[in-house]
């Protein structure tokens, strides 16, 4: 091997093993939150899953504080198309730094508060809220849905698990839930392994106590001994020409020891 090619090895084995020692940083003092309190958009999250005129930093509906995040989704926003098997879809969402990205076999505690205005259309068309999905880059598992789901469709609120098996459903609720604020707190362990976990609890009452797997099999690791899954949330739907609007508030993540 010529000296050029040993100095671009070299400068490569470099920027991974600064990227691996700030991942391993981050994870150690994971405790992240966000109130939306600023004029800007947190570091925290990036915005490759939305368009910039999508988000507004707004002052009329909060939870706490003065401020919180208001997420439109429009015909049009951030299309996926067809795979054949699902329908042509839709999104804006606020998806996680990489560097936060959730590693298997390590329980987190997701936080967060939205509100659905009284004039939030009840639609019979997929709509998630929230999801949880396994990074697969180079698996097939990139083409499967979200291992766990918050999902709202035709006035019916649930989540769902999705695995190598079947779909689950771990939860509905039927109640009208338009105009007033929820507060989610979601307990999740990713593993192959039956030692899994999903606990949630809405407004401080437990909703589901969920053990077992939660993950898809595959082995999709980079820069890591461990598959990671990464958390986003906002307006996911199928491809509709009607307008829809979110309200987030007080997002908070940190790991269980």
């Amino acid at each position: 091997m010529n000296k050029k090619k040993w100095f671009l090895y070299l400068i490569i084995l470099l920027i991974t093993g600064l990227i691996v020692i700030k991942i391993i940083y981050r994870q150690s003092s994971l405790n992240v939150y966000d109130d939306f309190e600023a004029s800007k958009l947190n570091k925290i999250w990036t915005t490759e899953r939305m368009v910039p005129s999508s988000f507004e930093i707004q002052s009329k509906i909060v939870r706490n504080g003065k401020r919180a995040a208001k997420i439109t989704v429009r015909y049009g926003d951030k299309v996926e198309p067809s795979n054949g098997i699902d329908k042509t879809t839709e999104r804006d969402e606020l998806l996680e730094s990489r560097f936060l990205y959730a590693i298997e076999d390590i329980k987190y505690e997701y936080r967060f508060s939205m509100l659905l205005p009284d004039s939030f259309p009840i639609l019979p068309v997929r709509l998630v809220f929230a999801q949880w999905r396994q990074d697969c880059p180079f698996c097939e598992c990139k083409e499967k849905g979200p291992i766990l789901a918050l999902r709202y469709v035709s006035g019916r609120l649930f989540i769902t698990l999705q695995t190598d098996s079947d779909r689950k459903l771990l939860y509905e609720l039927n109640e009208e839930i338009r105009g007033h604020w929820l507060d989610f707190k979601f307990e999740v362990k990713f593993s192959k392994q039956n030692n899994g976990e999903v606990i949630v609890f809405v407004n401080e009452k437990e909703i589901v106590n969920y053990k077992g797997v939660t993950s898809y099999s595959n082995n999709c690791r980079v820069l890591s001994t461990k598959n990671k899954y990464y958390f986003k949330m906002g307006l996911y739907r199928d491809r509709i020409y009607e307008p829809m609007s979110i309200y987030i508030d007080e997002y908070k993540k940190r790991k269980i020891e």
